[in-house]
């Protein structure tokens, strides 16, 4: 079983992964408006990984003996001040996300849950990633992307980004 507190963060968390999906969707949506069709491609990846972020918790919460309780998604915004804008949106929920996840691995320390300890160590990892690509990102961006010729290379590379299934997901099977 897990402790209530931390199923109800848990449970949070799944919505706020899949809100997470929502945003990088709808930032996919505004980048292809902008016909910047690799960057939006990035997104999309990223919404997919998000998807699965949700996915990882949801498996664990039913696994661990908890009860899933899904939430409401808000809509995500739907304008973004252009490829900086978004970029550094990115950052900044990224962020938040970190700091979520802290707050649930400090709350299972204290009620002494070490099952879910160890399996939000994946996410903590994943969100150093996740914020080392955000800032690269940005600092691209602002070296090159502000030259036509240098946002069109940019936006080819973004394009090559592959999806791969999270190795938490990928186990669950």
């Amino acid at each position: 079983m897990l402790p209530e507190k931390v199923e109800q963060m848990l449970n949070d968390q799944i919505q706020k992964e899949f809100y997470s999906a929502y945003l990088y969707l709808s930032m996919s949506a505004y980048l292809e408006e902008k016909n910047l069709k690799g960057y939006a491609h990035w997104f999309k990846i990223q919404a997919q990984e998000e998807r699965d972020h949700a996915l990882i918790i949801y498996n664990y919460v039913w696994a661990a003996g908890g009860r899933v309780k899904l939430q409401a998604i808000q809509q995500p915004p739907v304008e973004f001040d252009g490829v900086e804008g978004v970029l550094t949106e990115t950052l900044a929920h990224e962020q938040y996300v970190t700091q979520s996840i802290n707050e649930i691995v400090e709350a299972a320390m204290e009620a002494r849950d070490l099952k879910t300890v160890q399996m939000l160590q994946w996410f903590i990892e994943e969100q150093v990633e996740e914020e080392d690509n955000a800032r690269n990102n940005i600092d691209q961006y602002r070296l090159f992307g502000t030259d036509p010729k240098g946002l069109f290379m940019l936006d080819r590379e973004m394009g090559q980004r592959v999806y791969t299934v999270p190795a938490p997901l990928a186990n669950a099977n």
